[in-house]
């Protein structure tokens, strides 16, 4: 679920050891971790401000959101595929979900590789812009987050912000991303981009059009698990409430 990162997705800050719902032993970070971790948040809310500016800049210059995408994609591509480094930081020095951040990262690289990257006919779509707002302002939020609370200066409006703008925008960045997936199909039907066909040497078929229906319908159990995990961490952290999660 591509916009549901606001909760755990680059795992970096201390805080998010404890805010799991599960008790972990502390595990300790040496400087060139805890320096690396601190360059990566910065650089990467540095990369998301960046991407802001130049949204702003064009509408305001052009007027219009039409070649927004094609302007920015450049940064965009290389800031959220950077962004793949957030799973190795799960698996080697935070105590964060792999599979939880894994599919938040892997399905922003889908959505920006293999449907606004593959299919340009729908980088104008309304659709596109509307997700693209979301994760800037999610990003934003988060990294700063991370960045502020490692540096153990953070401000409390940041604090309200990552645990409160999703109320919002991940539903709002949800529907752009269906939308824009739905926009892409029919030029996915008619190319038969990224499909198989039978017959072939190795004997197998595979239809992306249908791979991409089944990734809209994927959206409907895992939307109200990652959005209500993230309300139940923002009663925990803001309002101080104890949750118990059960293990699955």
């Amino acid at each position: 679920m591509a916009s549901s990162e606001e909760d755990g997705g680059a795992g970096n800050g201390s805080l998010e050891e404890k805010e799991s719902g599960k008790a972990a032993a502390p595990r300790r970070r040496g400087s060139v971790t805890t320096a690396w971790l601190i360059f990566y948040n910065i650089t990467m809310t540095a990369g998301w401000l960046v991407l802001a500016i130049a949204m702003v800049r064009f509408y305001m210059e052009k007027g219009t959101h039409k070649g927004l995408y094609k302007n920015i994609q450049k940064t965009l591509k290389f800031f959220q595929t950077f962004a793949l480094l957030e799973i190795i930081h799960c698996a080697v020095v935070v105590h964060t979900s792999m599979l939880v951040t894994g599919v938040q990262v892997s399905s922003r690289i889908f959505m920006v590789w293999f449907i606004t990257h593959s299919v340009k006919q729908i980088q104008n779509e309304d659709s596109v812009i509307l997700f693209l707002v979301v994760w800037t302002v999610t990003e934003i939020t988060r990294y700063s987050f991370y960045t502020f609370n490692m540096l153990n200066h953070l401000p409390y409006f940041i604090k309200w912000a990552r645990y409160n703008f999703f109320i919002i925008l991940y539903p709002v960045g949800v529907i752009g991303e269906l939308l824009t997936i739905y926009a892409a199909l029919p030029y996915v039907k008619r190319s038969g981009m990224f499909s198989v066909r039978l017959p072939n040497k190795y004997n197998v078929s595979f239809d992306y059009y249908y791979f991409l229906l089944v990734v809209m319908a994927s959206y409907v159990p895992l939307f109200p698990q990652l959005y209500f995990h993230m309300l139940r961490q923002r009663r925990k952290v803001l309002h101080g409430e104890v949750i118990v999660e059960k293990d699955d």
